[in-house]
């Protein structure tokens, strides 16, 4: 796999790269100091992930990563902060980043959390979450959903909301990772949902995942 490590500080680029370049699945990896100067590198090199902080100069975390995936949606955004704050990973979420990370995590956790994001998965730092839930679980007075899934398909939707992989949901469910994924597709058709993010938003806030 082949990363992009977008930090203002040379030091903590530095750090994360021999973090992750101890599994011998990362291929390569690659700096940015800003979000400006990663959107010039992901239009000339084939990146796999994105691990962005948030607050940097000329381009911050949050307005690189709506640009990246509004341009390259293929490429998979992960958070890594030291900001644990539910606004900021509200608003990454909502914009597509698929995972948001704290900078305490050790190397094992964030091997674990960019190849989690890489098969499909949705990370979230514990700490995060804890913050998160409450809000999540706030439901609307009215609800808006007016779409009926099967329940194969409700099953589907809630191990997304339990942070589950492609891979992992076809073990659990049997299916192959391809019929797993002609799911999802069909799923975010009837929902109108953008992309599994928003369908973990809704497992939760739908009493799904306990």
């Amino acid at each position: 796999m082949r990363i992009l490590i977008v930090d203002d500080q040379e030091i903590v680029r530095q750090g994360l790269s021999l973090m992750l370049e101890q599994d011998d699945y990362i291929r390569s990896t690659k700096e940015a100091e800003n979000g400006k100067e990663a959107i010039k590198i992901l239009e000339k090199h084939l990146i796999d992930l994105v691990l962005m902080d948030i607050r940097m100069p000329l381009m911050n975390g949050l307005e690189a990563s709506r640009e990246i995936k509004r341009r390259w949606p293929d490429i998979k955004v992960l958070i890594l902060t030291t900001f644990n704050d539910e606004e900021y990973a509200i608003e990454t979420l909502r914009d597509g980043a698929d995972g948001f990370l704290l900078k305490t995590a050790n190397s094992q956790e964030l091997i674990k959390a960019v190849k989690s994001c890489l098969a499909g998965g949705l990370v979230l730092h514990d700490e995060v979450t804890a913050k998160l839930m409450p809000r999540l679980l706030q439901r609307p007075s009215q609800s808006k959903e007016s779409f009926e899934l099967t329940k194969r398909e409700m099953m589907i939707v809630k191990l997304i909301g339990e942070g589950k992989t492609n891979q992992e949901i076809s073990e659990d469910l049997y299916l192959s990772v391809g019929t797993v994924k002609n799911y999802l597709t069909q799923i975010l058709a009837k929902t109108s949902f953008r992309d599994r993010t928003q369908l973990a938003i809704y497992a939760v806030r739908s009493g799904l995942v306990d």
